[in-house]
């Protein structure tokens, strides 16, 4: 009788908590309600047998409980209630299946005013190419991705030269336009979904998959990868703002072409000697640093990390509330009038000698180990030295004091939740990894030995 009673209380629960669940769909925001219909009627017909079965359960539970002088029955066949089991099974299999395959068809038909771009997935981040003037986008490989292509266009293709390269996880896309996405990853599986689109497809290395979608609602979209691409996988975020066509536009002709990304001016390192001179104060004149006024050691860091972490200074993105160091840096940065400036600058600084900074943190180096093989090498490399491929600096032989000051204003939300420091957010799940400032430290001593 309890365990009858147990049975239907379950169900009851059950029909509750679906219809009072806080776990709902999101509000859909593309064309594609027929796989919300599709998903709902695979609810209720797993709703309907659930519901059926249990209930069922629970009667014979409780009218054939155990009674003396009551004996079972053993039957067999019973040819009614086979042929009655299996005529109910297969219309509902085919309910279910049905709807999928209709709209199936429809999502590998692609509409023939729909418009392409690109979605390039790798770890942990996305980037995006969009068709030029020409309307047409240039092939590209993954055996011609390099740190001035990471897109792997195909310089000889004339059809790449006007695509719009997007080397961010922010996309746009215009409201109310059939769109058509080709997937392409550069290492491993990965997944592109937008919840609020209701589709989502696998980015598989070696090949080009496709999904399309119309999206009909304005507003910001987070884009989510949902395979599990590795140890950042949960940091691998993305959003899609779908906008007026006319915005969509004004946005489109910010970004840069593929040719202007080839034609960037080669770097100076002598003019940006010359702007060093006010660095060297605070960073050493070799870019060897100083602890004493919280400039960390710059030489033997890459180019591309300075230049960066420069703009972010200039741009308001570092040097937030509570990073008194940080704010000092910010009128330094502003010194340098632009881009060019920028990049000669970090030129000069790759120019300097790399002598490895002097060693001022201890800690337990076997369980700095154990945290960076399961953390940090992944990004910055079992050696420590870093790659513009997963954009991570090096670690090795640069300042271990800042390392260390870095890490904890990473945990405390000092640095990298700035709106526009796509990387600096995914650090900061990062750093949770080390519980405080002592494992931060058994860190830095594992990195000291990575000379």
């Amino acid at each position: 009788m309890a365990l009858a009673v147990v049975i239907f209380l379950l169900v009851i629960g059950s029909i509750i908590f679906h219809f009072a669940s806080p776990w709902w769909f999101t509000d859909i925001a593309a064309d594609w309600g027929s796989i919300d219909f599709t998903i709902n009627v695979t609810f209720w017909v797993t709703g309907f047998v659930f519901i059926s079965v249990n209930l069922f359960l629970a009667y014979c539970v409780y009218k054939f409980r155990q009674k003396d002088g009551h004996t079972a029955v053993y039957e067999p066949e019973n040819t009614k209630l086979e042929v009655g089991l299996s005529a109910i099974t297969t219309v509902g299999v085919i309910a279910m299946l049905a709807p999928g395959l209709f709209v199936w068809a429809s999502f590998v038909t692609v509409p023939d005013n729909a418009t392409e771009f690109e979605v390039m997935g790798q770890q942990w981040q996305w980037a995006f190419r969009y068709p030029g003037a020409d309307g047409t986008m240039g092939t590209a490989d993954t055996k011609l991705v390099t740190e001035s292509n990471p897109f792997g266009v195909n310089i000889a293709d004339p059809n790449g030269q006007d695509d719009v390269i997007v080397l961010g996880p922010e996309m746009h896309l215009p409201l109310d336009k059939p769109v058509k996405a080709l997937l392409r990853s550069n290492d491993v599986l990965h997944n592109y979904t937008v919840p609020q689109f209701r589709v989502k497809m696998d980015l598989v290395p070696g090949l080009i998959s496709y999904l399309w979608f119309e999206p009909n609602k304005a507003g910001r979209y987070d884009i989510l990868c949902e395979e599990l691409c590795g140890i950042g996988h949960f940091v691998m975020r993305g959003a899609v703002i779908i906008e007026t066509q006319a915005e969509y536009d004004a946005w489109l002709a910010e970004q840069p072409t593929f040719a202007e990304t080839q034609a960037v001016a080669a770097a100076n390192p002598a003019a940006g000697q010359a702007q060093y001179a006010v660095c060297a104060a605070c960073h050493g004149a070799q870019g060897e640093g100083n602890q004493a006024l919280n400039g960390p050691k710059l030489a033997g860091q890459q180019a591309w990390y300075i230049e960066r972490q420069l703009k972010y200074f200039k741009q308001g993105v570092r040097g937030g509330d509570g990073d008194i160091n940080g704010q000092t840096m910010a009128p330094m940065a502003n010194m340098l009038a632009d881009d060019n400036a920028i990049r000669n600058m970090a030129a000069y600084i790759v120019s300097l000698p790399d002598t490895p900074a002097a060693e001022t943190v201890s800690g337990d180096i076997a369980n700095g180990y154990d945290i960076y093989d399961r953390n940090c090498a992944a990004c910055h490399l079992d050696n420590g030295e870093g790659t513009w491929y997963t954009d991570a600096p090096k670690l090795a032989g640069m300042s271990d004091w800042y390392f260390v000051t870095q890490i904890s204003n990473f945990r405390a939300g000092i640095r990298g939740l700035h709106p526009s420091d796509d990387y600096g957010e995914q650090m900061v799940g990062m750093a949770t990894a080390m519980s405080g400032l002592e494992e931060i430290e058994d860190v830095a001593a594992y990195i000291n030995t990575l000379r």
